[in-house]
């Protein structure tokens, strides 16, 4: 990998991509740490450590402190980050599945999917003033830090300055958008994705800094068991099951096509990090309905509230892993369709060796897609159950940096990264049987 980027920096194209994309993510990381205007710094980064020592706010906002990179906390520009991005595109996934408008535009090749794009675009900013809005009331109202006293708000009862929060948050979200397709247009790899590697790495020095404040031993435990969880990480994201396809010769003129052989790549982590998404989403909403009905003496909300509003109970996780493998299969189903597949390499004169084309490929394909999804399904499943095992274990979840959701982004980004300056390098230098 470092080859590789040393490579890349001796050609001129080349290193002027990462510059540029170096650029963009000290651009990203200012927007970050820039306090949105109407926010009392001081208060705000006392409340803030106060905060990080008692560890109370992980399990209601960590999902989305992790993807704006510790941004939400300190209410900066880019406090939203990517989530409100992230979101949006998961539900325009689930929706090109539902609604058949959709699903004709994805048909359309390029500018279908631009169409779609757009509409990604508009439900992020509406996304992102809900989102928003509804962590500026929870910073009026004290909600945001429970156990901080002062005002995070320089004037909480001022209408026209929760107004201006509110559009500098959204228009924040709105750059960072437009910084992930400068990042995708000009620079190296995907934008989004740059952004989120981006935010989730930012926040390991200071996690690792206190580890080590704290206890030498357990830093050193902790660093081994990462550099274990990534090589596993690595192996499991770069493991595939390739299906051979065959395409005969064809006659198209006075030319011949075809008589190539290729293959269908099919992952063990079909799916990505999103099923882990998705379940932590629906876990969250036990949390909320708890914190909205404290005072309630209803015998589910006293349950709820003792077996999946923390993550420390057995139920709690149980019920995380089976909604992990649920998602996995899911997601799976709803992104690869093996029936279209199948009528694709029957148009283009495609076959799987030994099985028929149309029909039995597709049955053959889910065959094979339903088996390799077991394996996939449960090695995310105890990825993402590592730091709720490290808050069951020693009650320092918040210290465990190497979260399954963390490592899998920050492995899975750096690989298709790595994986796309190899080849424009290859395009650049191809030594062949002439050199």
């Amino acid at each position: 990998m470092l080859t590789a980027f040393t490579r890349a920096f001796r050609t001129p194209d080349l290193r002027k991509k990462l510059l540029f994309t170096l650029g963009i993510i000290a651009l990203f990381r200012l927007g970050s740490v820039l306090p949105t205007p109407g926010v009392h710094v001081q208060n705000l980064a006392a409340c803030f450590n106060q905060a990080r020592a008692d560890q109370e706010t992980g399990n209601i906002y960590g999902m989305v402190q992790l993807f704006s990179g510790g941004a939400l906390l300190k209410l900066s520009v880019f406090a939203l980050g990517i989530m409100p991005y992230i979101t949006a595109s998961i539900i325009l996934q689930l929706l090109v599945v539902v609604i058949p408008r959709l699903e004709a535009l994805k048909k359309e090749g390029q500018a279908g999917q631009t169409k779609i794009t757009q509409y990604t675009r508009y439900l992020t900013i509406g996304l992102a003033v809900l989102q928003s809005t509804a962590f500026i009331a929870l910073a009026r109202t004290g909600q945001l830090f429970p156990n901080c006293q002062q005002s995070v708000l320089l004037d909480p009862d001022d209408i026209f300055s929760i107004v201006t929060m509110v559009v500098i948050m959204t228009a924040g979200t709105s750059v960072i958008m437009w910084l992930g397709e400068l990042i995708t247009d000009r620079g190296v790899g995907n934008g989004m994705s740059i952004l989120i590697f981006t935010q989730v790495v930012a926040v390991f020095p200071s996690e690792l800094v206190n580890i080590f404040k704290a206890n030498p031993f357990t830093f050193t435990v902790v660093m081994v068991v990462g550099v274990f969880m990534i090589a596993a990480v690595v192996f499991v994201e770069q493991a595939q099951r390739r299906i051979p396809v065959q395409y005969a010769k064809r006659m198209v003129g006075r030319r011949m096509y075809g008589g190539t052989s290729t293959y269908i790549p099919l992952k063990v982590n079909q799916a990505g990090i999103i099923p882990v998404i998705f379940a932590s989403s629906l876990l969250y909403l036990p949390q909320l309905l708890t914190s909205l009905f404290q005072t309630s003496d209803n015998a589910v909300i006293r349950w709820i509230s003792t077996n999946l509003a923390t993550g420390d109970t057995p139920i709690y996780m149980a019920t995380f892993f089976l909604l992990i493998i649920f998602f996995t299969y899911f997601y799976v189903s709803i992104t690869f369709n093996p029936a279209e597949v199948a009528d694709n390499m029957k148009k283009y004169g495609g076959f799987i060796p030994g099985i028929r084309p149309g029909r039995p490929t597709a049955e053959y394909l889910n065959f094979v897609l339903t088996r390799l999804t077991a394996p996939g399904s449960l090695y995310l499943g105890l990825i993402s159950m590592v730091p709720i095992v490290a808050l069951a274990v020693s009650g320092a979840s918040q210290n465990f940096p190497f979260g399954g959701t963390s490592i899998l982004i920050m492995v899975g980004v750096g690989l298709d990264t790595v994986k796309q300056i190899e080849s424009q390098l290859q395009q650049r230098n191809y030594e062949g049987f002439l050199r």
